[in-house]
């Protein structure tokens, strides 16, 4: 793999015990289980971690300033919405983050459903919500980046707005990335003009493909005013010392999910949206595509980044991914269970051969 390639995991942020197979032991959010989880990462090769969001979970911003604080190189890819927060105090909340870790700071927009009225926020239909979207990014960017902003959007004011601490500039990373994620084609309009990296759920080779001409072609149809599109990859990698044994237990837990006894799977509520659907209508394809994308976990809800996993040895996930680095795929966010096993296992297993 190119050395330009980024490598996070996922810390799950829930209030329930048991995400997604995890060990569902007491004491799974406090802070010093997810900082051992933090400094874990930092010590077996990782970069950083993406924190999930959703009303109804810890404050995500909250358990990354906490984690920034108790770490040294650890990047929280921290999970906001733009109807929970207004631009300008999100964009001074970050810069400050940013300022006191160093730079470490990276952000990830979520569009998808929530319990809206719940922080007193609504959203009309689906136009409605990529438009304040795109108006949020837009912003957010140009408060990090200019001085003394007025901006007279349909969804969000400023005057004279300048925010304190400027971001400093590192390199050629000007402000934290904006990292964004949606298949429909609202989405799609939003990714190619404003997001840094699209994120994609762990769909086969051709369609990731698809997906990233189609980006490139809107980028330049609505002329893309910033850098080019990065692209990143969501997905559970299943890695055990051989191919037999990673096999037999993926099959193993698609068993206990078929009995509804793995834990708390699907955190991506109903509706489902478009891009979790392409993933869910994937296994009437086949269980196992490409190589070794295991469809299965779909079939009961497996919801998300657990949608679809890639089986294998080290090597063989390997492989894999290295073919998705090949369609353009520069960041990668993997996961499985037990979190914090399985840092220590991919960092020292895969993550090297991911480095060669």
């Amino acid at each position: 793999m190119s050395s330009n390639s980024e490598f996070l995991w996922y810390i799950p942020n829930d209030v329930k015990a048991g995400h997604r197979g995890d060990a569902a032991v007491e004491n799974h959010n406090s802070l010093d289980t997810l900082t051992s989880h933090a400094r874990a990462l930092e010590q077996h090769g990782w970069k950083g971690a993406l924190v999930g969001t959703g009303w109804g979970r810890p404050d995500t911003f909250t358990i990354a300033t906490a984690l920034v604080a108790r770490t040294t190189t650890f990047e929280p890819l921290i999970a906001i919405r733009p109807g929970y927060w207004r631009p300008a105090n999100f964009a001074s909340a970050a810069a400050t983050l940013d300022h006191l870790s160093g730079g470490r700071v990276r952000v990830n927009i979520v569009s998808g459903q929530d319990n809206l009225a719940a922080y007193g926020d609504s959203e009309g239909d689906q136009a409605h919500r990529y438009a304040r979207t795109k108006e949020f990014m837009r912003l957010v960017r140009r408060l990090w980046t200019e001085e003394n902003v007025t901006c007279a959007g349909d969804h969000f004011q400023v005057a004279g707005s300048t925010i304190e601490p400027r971001i400093q500039v590192r390199g050629d990373r000007k402000h934290p990335k904006l990292y964004f994620g949606g298949a429909s084609e609202a989405a799609e309009r939003v990714a190619a003009t404003e997001a840094d990296v699209q994120l994609f759920w762990g769909e086969p080779l051709d369609g990731v493909r698809e997906r990233i001409e189609n980006l490139k072609t809107l980028s330049r149809q609505l002329d893309r005013d910033l850098p080019p599109l990065e692209f990143g990859l969501r997905i559970t990698t299943l890695v055990r010392d051989t191919t037999e044994q990673a096999w037999a237990d993926a099959e193993a837990r698609v068993a206990e999910m078929a009995k509804g006894k793995s834990g708390n799977w699907n955190d991506h509520g109903k509706p489902v949206a478009i891009g979790q659907r392409r993933l869910l209508e994937l296994h009437e394809r086949g269980d196992v595509l490409d190589d070794n994308l295991y469809t299965a976990p779909g079939k009961f809800g497996g919801g998300g980044a657990g949608t679809t996993w890639l089986v294998g040895s080290a090597e063989d996930v390997a492989r894999s991914l290295r073919k998705y680095e090949d369609l353009g795929i520069t960041h990668f966010v993997l996961s499985d269970t037990p979190y914090l096993r399985e840092i220590e296992r991919q960092g020292d297993q895969l993550l090297p051969l991911l480095r060669r």
